[in-house]
């Protein structure tokens, strides 16, 4: 398929979509009021509207190797304080999925170049989970529960954020969700690691309220 067929493509789409709901573009154009900011991997078989059925407009979303939180991200913190702070979402989830090519080359020796720098952080957390790693039976199984720790710990991250500190805060309404998606049937997992306030995160994390 060249890009020509993308751009004939994008023309059905949105005839298609026109037809099926007239109204949407017209209210796009205007604004947009989603209730969800997705973090998810930048891998090409997991389309973050499409695998939860949302249409455009609804899903606020980030994507990056590994789907990493990173403090000194300024991309990253920059959408998720958009997301917080200006379109009010009151759901971030952080999506990995099974069998992530970012994980597996953090779990390896390998030279991966520049991806290196942006991995280190995973490989770290291999290392300090080597210990329970180690008593899975296979390369797969292993590299799948690490998949599920780097979202964990993202999850964690993002909870200790300024943004998303202050957000709780105010009392403004905030949850975060850690999801693992199996590209091999297409369903979602829920980690159960939500948190929707300071009583999930340790006080150390939590802002002084005369900052």
């Amino acid at each position: 398929m060249n890009v020509s067929e993308l751009l004939a493509n994008n023309k059905r789409w949105a005839q298609q979509v026109s037809e099926e709901q007239p109204e949407l573009f017209a209210t796009l154009s205007k604004q947009q009021t989603p209730k969800y900011l997705w973090i998810g991997c930048s891998d090409s078989r997991v389309p973050a509207n499409e695998i939860v059925g949302l249409l455009p407009g609804q899903l606020f979303v980030h994507r990056n190797v590994g789907n990493l939180v990173k403090h000194v991200d300024f991309n990253c913190q920059s959408v998720i304080q958009y997301a917080v702070d200006v379109l009010k979402v009151e759901n971030i989830i952080i999506c990995g999925h099974y069998g992530c090519g970012g994980i597996k080359v953090a779990m390896e020796n390998t030279n991966a170049g520049i991806s290196d720098y942006w991995l280190r952080s995973v490989k770290d957390h291999f290392w300090f989970n080597q210990k329970e790693l180690k008593k899975l039976d296979s390369d797969e199984d292993r590299l799948n529960r690490m998949c599920e720790i780097n979202v964990i710990r993202q999850v964690s991250n993002l909870s200790r954020s300024k943004i998303v500190q202050t957000a709780w805060q105010r009392g403004q309404q905030l949850h975060v969700h850690g999801w693992i998606y199996s590209v091999n049937d297409g369903v979602i997992h829920d980690l159960k690691v939500d948190r929707h306030g300071f009583k999930d995160e340790e006080d150390i994390y939590e802002p002084d309220n005369d900052s």
